[in-house]
């Protein structure tokens, strides 16, 4: 009797013993993973995006989609759940650095036969875009003065004159004969291929006869209207070209170095001043409440009530190599009826001197721009 209790404790205890080790978890999954913290939420588009739940147990790769790779912190705490037992490394809520790449995450089963590799990547959300390379131009004369005019191809193969630039002006004072000579013109150096130079100029005796002694090169989109150069020289840059999409971010590369000496309209220097570039966008509505066209002008295209977005890059620090920029829109969300109707207007302006409107700038200062891409809302499709 008391060998066979001993015999049913043993096996009990074996018995016991097993069940554990059955009990033990095999599976090595990650469930869910979140980025938490309200300091990160302007990273995403919207909320959403900050958690991505029943991940399938067949991924390999995780992806957040981010606003921009640019404005990504260098240490970014990502969260997990994971299967019951398993263990995870980095651990869940430790800091990493996404800017370099994808960060590889090892799960471990709870009974330490099993592994699973995860990477996980922040990348820019995926959106409809329009890409600038401009790689298409031609050369017009005015009076044995040449100069280049930028155009783009549509898809379908039509022309699509969409940017112009103050260079007609330019060519009206004769700042030179050459395309090189004006302030704005096609440069075979890009950051692919061709790109576009933008250079602030003096504009010589006859541009300080009619108080305008620098032109600032410029590219935008919209009309330069000739006739307004000399009498009404800000209602000369009509802004803006039709979009039937809502832009979101606009994108791409540029160089910049400034002039050596910053001017005002009357030509007083100001030793302590720097000159800057700009690039910024407006969206607005081309229709008033009684059906009339409505256009920008270079003294209210940052300030007219009918502007519903706008964007500018905060600052262009001095470089010599091709740097990558971004801006996004903010203000108003437009109306979609009207946005698929054509009833907003994008305006997208680069300038080699800020204030080179108010003919305010430094003579030299040289601005590069290339591969600008505008990013646009996704379509509704309900």
């Amino acid at each position: 009797m008391r060998n066979y209790l001993t015999f049913a404790l043993l096996f009990s205890l074996a018995l016991s013993s097993c069940i554990k080790d059955e009990l033990l978890n095999t599976e090595c999954d990650i469930v869910s993973a979140w980025v938490e913290g309200e300091q990160y939420a302007s990273n995403f588009y919207h909320p959403s995006q900050m958690h991505l739940d029943n991940i399938s147990s067949a991924e390999k790769e995780i992806v957040f989609s981010v606003r921009s790779l640019i404005s990504l912190p260098k240490k970014l705490p990502v969260n997990f759940t994971i299967t019951e037992g398993a263990t995870i490394q980095p651990a869940s809520g430790s800091e990493q650095d996404f800017t370099q790449g994808p960060v590889t995450y090892v799960v471990t089963s709870e009974d330490g036969e099993w592994k699973r590799e995860y990477k996980v990547t922040f990348k820019e959300a995926t959106m409809p875009t329009y890409k600038f390379s401009f790689e298409t131009y031609e050369t017009l004369e005015w009076e044995s003065n040449f100069y280049h005019n930028f155009y783009e191809i549509s898809q379908s193969g039509q022309r699509l004159n969409m940017w112009a630039s103050g260079n007609p002006g330019a060519v009206l004072i004769k700042l030179g004969t050459k395309p090189e000579d004006q302030p704005t013109y096609s440069t075979p150096d890009g950051y692919a291929g061709r790109g576009v130079c933008l250079n602030t100029q003096g504009t010589g005796e006859i541009g300080q006869t009619f108080g305008k002694p620098i032109a600032a090169g410029n590219l935008f989109m919209g009309r330069f209207i000739f006739d307004n150069v000399l009498s009404q020289p800000l209602k000369a840059t009509e802004f803006g070209y039709a979009m039937d999409r809502e832009p979101v971010r606009v994108t791409g590369y540029y160089k910049y170095k400034p002039g050596p000496v910053f001017t005002d309209k009357n030509m007083n220097t100001f030793p302590n001043r720097t000159d800057e570039a700009s690039i910024y966008a407006v969206f607005y509505r081309n229709v008033d409440s009684e059906g009339n066209k409505v256009f920008l002008y270079g003294d209210d295209v940052l300030t007219s009530p009918y502007i519903v977005k706008k964007a500018e890059v905060a600052a262009l620090p001095p470089t010599d190599e091709w740097t990558r920029f971004e801006m996004f829109f903010e203000g108003q969300n437009a109306d979609d009826e009207l946005v698929k109707n054509l009833g907003y207007n994008l305006a997208l302006v680069f300038s080699s001197s800020k204030e080179g409107a108010s003919f305010e700038g430094a003579i030299g200062s040289t601005l590069y721009i290339d591969e600008v891409e505008v990013s646009f809302e996704l379509p509704d499709n309900d």
